[in-house]
């Protein structure tokens, strides 16, 4: 054992002994850490213990131990870091800038089980073998998915997806490269004119962010109700109310799902809603919400435009055999507006593929679309399409032709 692992063992006893709470008692724990670092090094002059060599890095991984989430806290740390994830305990790996990397932190059974443990405390959600799946948000805003044996093979499977708040505005966006300053100037006005907006793509593709993004330009004086499975979003705005689902009870009661989350959100007095991302029924009840006359904005997982108003035509079956295709195609074809869909490269970048418009028009029962933005040779241009809703553009003080440079 090395001189660090002696002092955190002392550490956690005097922790347990003056029954202080890492969450709250940051401070004295700091001075605590501080004098049995040094009361080590003096002890240690003596003989008989280990020598520490970098005492500020030996302080700070005792800090990361009692405080942090030990191991894993310099990844959290590190602002190049966007997702971390564990495997098994010998193979933890970190994602930065989009590209994946095994690291060299090497964790025990254990270490895994006390880090879940403590990551889950401030949130009050649990894991069992009766709910072996867990989402839960940690106090820096970081998602936390934890799903164990028997659901996986042999380890407990942690993934940790970090906020990385590179950009709070589409200007930030056509800075990442994300997207082109036209296609910036034409969402920015679609939003502030109360557009409805979808935004698609793959995992990591950079939804949420693009979200964020776009929901910077909400207008000041609206009043924003969002819904979360967990809390990711990250709102610029006066008036916002976000709202997160709980997990059942251990008697397998109180749960609130997304469904119910934005039902409850139109009794809020919403002027816009936003869903964090729709994955089942709860999309019926945001179409009817659009439908209805209240503008809003989600993400989806998609591989194109295309699919992504394809699979908003088939979710909302899920909500029960009295829902038909014959009432949810036309619903989508006249609440969605644009769809703005996504894609991680390569190279680890996020970019838009294409912006299409949803015009209102059916043919059978396939939805037609108008590119706005599309993809051609690396770079996002102009399209054929034209947006829907002038009249919405022009209140807002828009013209929709000269903001897509067609005149």
């Amino acid at each position: 054992m090395n001189g660090a692992d002696v002092i955190e063992d002392e550490v956690r006893e005097l922790i347990r002994r003056q029954r202080l709470d890492p969450s709250r008692d940051q401070q004295v724990l700091h001075a605590l850490v501080r004098d049995a670092v040094q009361d080590y090094e003096e002890r240690s002059l003596h003989g008989g213990l280990a020598p520490l060599g970098d005492r500020e890095a030996a302080t700070q991984r005792v800090l990361d131990a009692v405080l942090g989430f030990g191991p894993l806290q310099p990844y959290l740390d590190d602002p190049t870091v966007e997702e971390i994830w564990v495997n098994e305990p010998q193979r933890v790996f970190v994602a930065r800038h989009g590209v994946a990397e095994l690291t060299a932190t090497i964790l025990s059974e254990e270490q895994v089980r006390n880090l879940v443990e403590r990551m889950l405390k401030p949130s009050g959600r649990r894991i069992d073998l009766s709910s072996p799946f867990v989402d839960a948000t940690l106090p820096d805003g970081s998602r936390l998915h934890v799903a164990i044996p028997d659901i996986t093979r042999s380890h407990w499977l942690v993934n940790i997806r970090k906020f990385v708040a590179r950009a709070h505005g589409l200007d930030d966006l056509v800075r990442l490269g994300t997207l082109t300053q036209p296609a910036a100037r034409f969402l920015g006005a679609a939003v502030a004119s109360g557009l409805n907006v979808l935004v698609a793509g793959g995992t990591q593709a950079g939804k949420t962010t693009t979200l964020n993004c776009l929901a910077a330009a909400i207008p000041s004086s609206e009043r924003v109700v969002s819904c979360e499975e967990v809390f990711e979003l990250k709102l610029s705005l006066r008036d916002w109310a976000a709202l997160q689902c709980r997990q059942p009870s251990l008697e397998g009661t109180g749960e609130i799902p997304l469904r119910r989350l934005v039902k409850e959100a139109l009794r809020m007095r919403p002027s816009r809603i936003i869903v964090g991302e729709v994955r089942q029924a709860e999309s019926l009840d945001l179409l009817i919400a659009l439908n209805s006359g209240l503008p809003g904005m989600a993400t989806l997982h998609a591989n194109s435009a295309r699919e992504a108003i394809v699979k908003m035509c088939t979710l909302p079956l899920l909500a029960g055999p009295n829902v038909s295709s014959t009432f949810v195609v036309p619903t989508v074809a006249a609440s969605i507006d644009l769809v703005v869909h996504l894609a991680l490269d390569r190279d680890g970048k996020r970019r838009v593929r294409e912006i299409v418009a949803v015009p209102g028009r059916i043919e059978g029962d396939v939805i037609e679309l108008a590119d706005i933005f599309v993809q051609r040779g690396g770079r996002l241009v102009r399209g054929n399409g034209f947006p829907t809703h002038a009249e919405q553009f022009e209140r807002a003080g828009y013209d929709v032709a000269e903001l897509l440079g067609d005149r």
